[in-house]
């Protein structure tokens, strides 16, 4: 299972937010640079960085930090927050982006979603499809929709989708558990997904039953900037798994 870190840009700083809410905002002191080298020196080959001031305005605004990290790193970066346009994709794969994940464009243009699939290839193209109370979120989850989950997964999911990314946003940064039930309901729903699990991890033993249920990978974030993933345990992990 892939170990993804996730670093959260607001301004040029790493910030967490709980349940993407912006006026619950946490200024953590090391750069985005200096803790994407941290995870690259202990084993981690991928970094999943989410532009929060492009998405909360629709289009993104940190492609230095992207451009930096990949300049600077050997990571692959999967690089989401903004992302709408055929501008701003290629825009990201300009400044470093290995690949991209999207999430309102698939709400509010789900053609041209399902036209990126194709164009830049499945392999280039995720879809984040975060929920409350199983009903989609968007603009990074400020803002509410009607859409259900598993119907907005399957149109996408019958049109190629592999990588899915998707957070309970009730479970995000409150460090109570990951939504194992929803997951291992994804898996037996779309069994040919390669899934991604974000929010409410705890620390490494989440990460081992998140694993042991058989996700793709999961992405964690306040659990490391808060000291309950250290850097020794993603070294023994990466050494188990190796």
């Amino acid at each position: 299972m892939l170990l993804v870190p996730s670093i959260s840009v607001i301004e040029g700083r790493t910030i967490r937010l709980t349940q993407g809410d912006y006026s619950k905002e946490k200024v953590y002191d090391d750069t985005p640079i200096d803790v994407a080298k941290q995870f690259e020196d202990h084993g981690i080959s991928r970094i999943h960085l989410i532009d929060l001031d492009g998405a909360r305005k629709g289009t993104s605004v940190n492609y230095d930090i992207l451009h930096m990290i990949s300049a600077y790193t050997d990571l692959k970066i999967n690089f989401t927050g903004g992302l709408h346009t055929d501008g701003d994709v290629l825009k990201a794969f300009e400044y470093g982006a290995e690949s991209i994940t999207a999430a309102s464009v698939a709400v509010a243009q789900k053609e041209q979603f399902a036209n990126w699939l194709m164009s830049y290839g499945r392999e280039k193209i995720a879809l984040a499809a975060d929920s409350l109370d199983r009903k989609i979120r968007v603009r990074g989850w400020q803002k509410g929709t009607s859409k259900d989950l598993f119907e907005h997964i399957a149109y996408f999911y019958d049109r190629g989708l592999k990588y899915l990314k998707t957070t309970d946003i009730s479970k995000d940064g409150a460090l109570e558990g990951p939504s194992f039930e929803l997951y291992e309901e994804l898996l037996r729903e779309f069994p040919n997904l390669s899934i991604f699990a974000s929010g409410g991890v705890r620390g490494i033993d989440d990460i081992k039953k998140l694993r042991d249920i058989g996700l793709y990978g999961v992405i964690f974030g306040k659990a490391f900037y808060e000291g309950r993933i250290s850097l020794k345990d993603i070294d023994d992990f990466q050494s188990v798994k190796a």
